[in-house]
């Protein structure tokens, strides 16, 4: 059986609807019970799954952490997760792979001006037609602030990370997945868009956080039977002999 890899990013461990699915009551639940996953089937099938270092495997170290997980999180990390810089001299994209990309980019920077330039308008039409005594000055601006510009600027960031960030590639660790999964010939576990719609660029295979771990049980379920239930006359050197063809990539 040709064996799989898989590269992480930090989504495929922290997704908020593969908890949803999965029935984890918290997020260090989730992470743990997939770090279990990922365990079992290394041991079973010798499925490898990397993590980008130490950009990815930082942001996951931390993003545990951040959330209260305590060490056994920390140690399922290192122990089950392969840390590997991606070799970003030796990898190579097309330059049209770059030039699609810094398009890409320009279009969802001039259409986050946009909602900028609507926002700023939409607050300086709305002063305008306040009443402004002057002997309230320092209410009205107050006001001003409160009921009007303030309301405008959350509506303005909400709308602004979704025209801009929604879909691209807005950090290193992204980058990073992506190239180890085209050095390896790996497929990507991620929930981000960006990465999603980047690996089909490269040609890349990618999973969705969501299945992956309904992906691995599928696996385990098909465990031939004796190797879920070993046989009563088994021995120890057998058993030892069985450990010992374990692959550690």
């Amino acid at each position: 059986m040709l064996k799989q890899r898989f590269v992480l990013d930090t989504t495929a461990l922290t997704d908020l609807q593969t908890r949803e699915v999965m029935g984890y009551a918290s997020l260090c639940e989730g992470m743990k019970k997939i770090l279990d996953l990922i365990a079992e089937a290394r041991l079973q099938f010798g499925i490898s799954c990397y993590v980008p270092y130490p950009s990815v495997y930082k942001e996951m170290y931390e993003f545990a952490s951040r959330n209260g997980c305590d060490s056994e999180v920390m140690a399922k990390i290192d122990t089950w997760l392969v840390k590997k810089s991606p070799d970003r001299y030796r990898v190579n994209v097309t330059s049209q792979i770059f030039q699609e990309y810094v398009a890409y980019m320009r279009e969802r920077i001039n259409r986050g001006m946009g909602v900028a330039e609507d926002a700023i308008w939409e607050a300086a039409t709305e002063c305008l037609f306040m009443e402004n005594p002057q002997n309230k000055k320092k209410e009205y601006k107050e006001e001003v602030e409160r009921e009007v510009i303030g309301g405008i600027i959350g509506k303005f960031r909400n709308k602004y990370r979704a025209a801009l960030r929604y879909g691209i590639l807005d950090s290193a660790p992204d980058i990073d997945v992506l190239i180890l999964a085209k050095e390896l010939d790996a497929a990507v576990v991620a929930s981000d868009y960006g990465i999603e719609k980047w690996a089909e660029q490269l040609g890349v295979r990618f999973v969705p956080a969501n299945t992956f771990p309904m992906m691995i049980k599928e696996y385990l379920k098909h465990l031939p039977q004796s190797e879920n239930e070993p046989e009563s006359g088994s021995t120890d050197k057998s058993k030892k002999e069985s450990s010992e063809e374990i692959e550690f990539i």
